[in-house]
């Protein structure tokens, strides 16, 4: 995730269930005189002033394809970037990351919530349907949210509603959700899609995510602004817009969603004007593609940061042995990595150097109360050593017979992961670890290592997908895979408790004191290497038009295409 200015005063951060496999991404800056502001106060006075228009194709690009478009199961981001389009949420988040109740969200009102903190209501709006002409009920949100939170299902999101202790129907356009307890977060659980009663009521759990809901367009029925039409795999995804939707019909009729081989070939599409939008502009590109005519690149913080994350599980490697067992040895390789040479050297001084999994600035960042890890070679060689890892006749670490040698794997097609893998394999030679760099294509590695938790180490980010800090999702132990997103079979019961207790409570100021002890206590043991925070820079086609209150707002998560029913093509 990355560093902070004003995004920081606008969210708290952190996820809940809020967090995303990142596929594509790369860096941001804060600076640059051609750069533009992705929020309302910096908008394109080109792309402000123009009435809007209907009709047009919107080219979307990505080097990654999707997996399932099936909210049950979404937990990465190319399925979750595309999932917009096709799905209305049950309610949405505001340029300031509060929870509304937008036209195009399913809700008709805001969130009702009792005065303990333990019952929200839910009314969704009347007009709403789904693409088959059935309308959108209680029912529907009962049932997603009972999927969610049924263990057969094997949801990565199972954290988002397993507080939640009954679901009333009150009528069909309203319901009564009640916690066991008090859970902070959970208003962020209702930024949301939902998955149609109707179609699915009759599927076992258990066989739910075989279904081809969410992976055969034919056999998808939507809720949101266009309609999925096609899937060619591997090549691009097509959504045609619903002329039976139920809210304001978009401007733009159709979106293309392209999959190019990498990142340079997104951005050669974007200099010919093959596609109208890319996500993550290499930095060592922004230059070039902000002197061509017409093009737009938005720069600022995103809810976003890179990791290395440790497999704990003995089954992950060849000879079950987990050499990341030892704190000192994951010290160690905190101590080894040249974080700072990343940012300068790869990221181009973007991004921001973090040791917790809390984005700077926000009201959760544990600050100074964090273990600090600078690069130091020697350090790392004698923790190393303190940890009984004695140098073999190839210079190579070993303890009780094993050699300290692991695959990194991280995904093909990313030219910063690329060379972020490449550093970390030197730095780590450098202290006697072999480390094996293997890039994989992104759709097969989140489906097959990263959801299952099946890898012995992965360079990789999260991108947050709501405001709040809680971490419970992603490493407590609760939440082993498939249930969860505990990838790597992490254990610490220190912080399964405090991530409890930072989630009891809605006082802020009693939840930050928490979150210092949990910035404190995952620093020290590190289940991950926390690298840093970084920001996507977005570039914009000519054709691409929108008023200042739609513009792209980096600071949220899927904010690259905030208000995006509104947006509007010249040609």
């Amino acid at each position: 995730m990355v560093k902070t200015k004003k995004w920081i005063a606008l969210l708290a951060t952190l996820t809940l269930f809020g967090a995303l496999f990142v596929g594509c991404s790369n860096t941001k800056s804060n600076e640059s005189s051609n750069t533009k502001n992705p929020t309302g106060s910096a908008v394109d006075t080109k792309k402000s002033t123009d009435k809007p228009v209907d009709g047009g194709t919107l080219t979307v690009s990505s080097f990654s394809d999707i997996v399932s478009l099936n909210p049950i199961f979404v937990a990465d981001s190319a399925s979750g970037d595309v999932s917009r389009f096709v799905m209305a949420s049950l309610y949405d988040l505001d340029r300031k990351g509060n929870l509304t109740a937008e036209p195009w969200s399913l809700a008709a009102a805001p969130l009702e919530v009792s005065e303990d903190g333990k019952t929200y209501t839910v009314k969704l709006k009347k007009e709403a349907k789904w693409s088959d002409g059935q309308p959108v009920t209680a029912d529907d949100v009962i049932f997603t949210i009972d999927t969610f939170r049924n263990p057969k299902v094997g949801s990565p999101g199972i954290g988002q509603f397993d507080k939640v202790d009954k679901l009333e129907k009150v009528d069909d356009q309203t319901v009564k959700i009640t916690l066991k307890q008090v859970f902070a977060p959970f208003q962020y659980s209702l930024f949301n899609q939902l998955i149609p009663y109707h179609v699915l009521k009759d599927v076992k759990p258990e066989q739910l995510k075989d279904n081809p809901y969410g992976k055969d367009p034919a056999k998808t029925v939507t809720n949101g602004s266009w309609k999925w039409s096609e899937w060619k795999r591997g090549q691009y995804l097509a959504f045609e817009k619903d002329p039976s939707y139920w809210g304001q019909q978009p401007h733009i009729d159709k979106v293309v969603y392209k999959i190019y081989a990498d990142q340079n070939t997104e951005v050669q599409a974007l200099m010919k004007g093959d596609t109208d939008l890319i996500q993550a502009i290499p930095v060592t590109q922004v230059e070039a593609v902000k002197k061509k005519d017409g093009l737009t690149v938005l720069l600022a913080p995103g809810p976003l940061y890179e990791y290395v994350a440790f497999n704990f599980k003995p089954e992950n490697f060849p000879d079950n042995y987990v050499p990341f067992t030892g704190v000192k040895t994951r010290q160690a390789i905190a101590t080894a990595l040249n974080r700072e040479g990343m940012i300068k050297n790869i990221l181009k001084g973007t991004g921001t150097k973090l040791n917790a999994p809390f984005l700077p600035g926000t009201w959760a960042d544990p600050g100074s109360a964090v273990t600090e890890y600078n690069y130091d070679p020697e350090a790392a060689k004698k923790l190393l050593a303190e940890d009984g890892w004695v140098a073999g006749s190839d210079g190579i670490l070993t303890k009780d017979g094993h050699r300290f040698s692991f695959e990194l794997q991280y995904n093909a097609g990313n030219s910063r992961r690329q060379q972020v893998a490449a550093v970390i394999q030197q730095n780590l030679k450098e202290v006697g670890i072999e480390v094996k760099p293997k890039a994989i294509d992104f759709s097969s590695w989140a489906e097959n290592n990263l959801t299952p938790g099946k890898f012995p180490a992965v360079l990789l980010s999260w991108s947050l997908n709501n405001p709040d800090p809680d971490g419970e999702q992603t490493y407590s132990s609760k939440y082993f895979p498939p249930n969860g997103q505990n990838m790597g079979w992490y254990k610490n019961e220190k912080l399964d408790k405090l991530w409890v207790d930072g989630y009891s409570t809605v006082d802020q100021n009693e939840r930050k004191k928490i979150y210092e002890e949990v910035g404190k206590e995952i620093s020290t043991d590190l289940p991950y290497v926390f690298l840093y925070q970084y920001g996507l820079p977005q570039g914009l086609g000519s054709r691409v038009k929108y008023a200042e209150a739609d513009a792209p707002e980096a600071s949220l998560p899927y904010g690259y295409y905030f208000h995006i029913q509104n947006w509007w093509l010249t040609q």
